[in-house]
């Protein structure tokens, strides 16, 4: 069954002063209607700007594309740019990181939520209206009629988050792409946004694309897991696969970081080292500097491919770590 949206070898390069950037590196994934993906990472892993690239929502140049960019098997980097914009805006929904700089603090929430469906689907002002202040009250927003005169400022970071997953499902998409949602939320409103979405996902059958650094949030939520380090995915798996037998070191240190309630530990568990600059990536593996299970040879010199370490599970290392404790445990 063909994807409804889907990266193909998928590459950013941005030229900077000081040599090209290879942001994005080969990045291969596919999400179906329906099914949720999370792609989690450090900041700098180059999880945002794919999706971001890929949508045509970075400017070319700087940047530079490589690969494809799918959508109903429609390669989103040829089309012309009006062309992309109608299927950005009428197709895929963003809910984008930080509501308060991603909404307009001149214009009233109502405004800037009608303004998609006026645009794309040539709705009226007065049935537009009325989509958005149903979709405010649909995410659970009360007086959604009144709120709609309201502007940004008078409305709290979760409230502000939901008028964002509103305005995105304006024009009926078939894909969400929610860049770090949560990121500022405390966590009671973390858990209603993830329900929300949960059940709006539920309602309109929509496929998610969830981008998030916190492997924790997407633990019941996600179908499938992507984990971005230094550009590269280096591991894909279906969620309960990734938690249960993680396949690669950069999984194994994030999932091992997350705090646990009841631990007495002085200290979270920390993965040593910095990610490498993009400008100058390690000719070898990328995570090889930090990897406390580092042994191949090859790992130094050659880039590890995609390899299949059970149905479904994929992991970018020459060997597994399942069964493999870290150097210095086994020293």
């Amino acid at each position: 069954m063909s994807a409804l949206f889907e990266l193909v070898d998928f590459g950013v390069q941005i030229g900077t002063r000081r040599g090209t950037a290879h942001i994005v590196n080969g990045v291969d994934w596919r999400v179906q209607a329906g099914e949720t993906l999370a792609i989690v990472g450090e900041s700098g892993s180059g999880k945002s700007m794919s999706v971001l690239a890929a949508t045509g929502l970075v400017p070319s140049p700087p940047a530079r594309f490589s690969g494809q960019a799918l959508f109903r098997e429609r390669d989103l980097l040829t089309m012309e740019d009006r062309e992309r914009r109608r299927v950005r805006g009428r197709h895929i929904g963003f809910v984008f990181q930080e509501p308060m700089t991603s909404l307009n603090p001149l214009l009233t929430i109502g405004r800037q939520m009608t303004e998609a469906p006026r645009q794309h689907l040539d709705m009226p002002s007065g049935e537009a209206r009325d989509k958005a202040a149903d979709l405010l009250n649909l995410v659970g927003i009360p007086e959604a009629a009144q709120r709609l005169d309201a502007y940004p400022h008078q409305l709290s970071g979760g409230m502000r988050q939901r008028v964002m997953i509103a305005m995105a499902l304006m024009c009926d998409p078939e894909v969400l792409i929610a860049d770090e949602p949560t990121t500022a939320l405390d966590v009671t409103t973390q858990a209603q946004i993830l329900d929300l979405v949960t059940r709006l996902q539920s309602q309109f059958g929509m496929a998610v694309v969830w981008i998030t650094h916190d492997l924790g949030v997407v633990a019941d939520f996600a179908d499938q897991v992507a984990v971005m380090y230094a550009g590269r995915i280096v591991e894909l798996a279906p969620t309960s696969a990734l938690y249960r037998t993680p396949g690669h070191p950069y999984t194994r240190g994030l999932l091992d970081a997350r705090p646990r309630l009841g631990e007495t530990e002085a200290e979270l568990a920390t993965i040593p080292g910095v990610p490498p600059d993009p400008r100058r990536l390690p000719p070898g593996c990328s995570f090889w500097p930090r990897c406390p299970y580092r042994e191949d040879p090859r790992c130094e010199t050659e880039v590890p491919p995609l390899r299949e370490v059970a149905p479904g599970h994929l992991v970018r290392s020459f060997y597994s770590i399942t069964q493999r404790a870290p150097r210095d445990q086994e020293a």
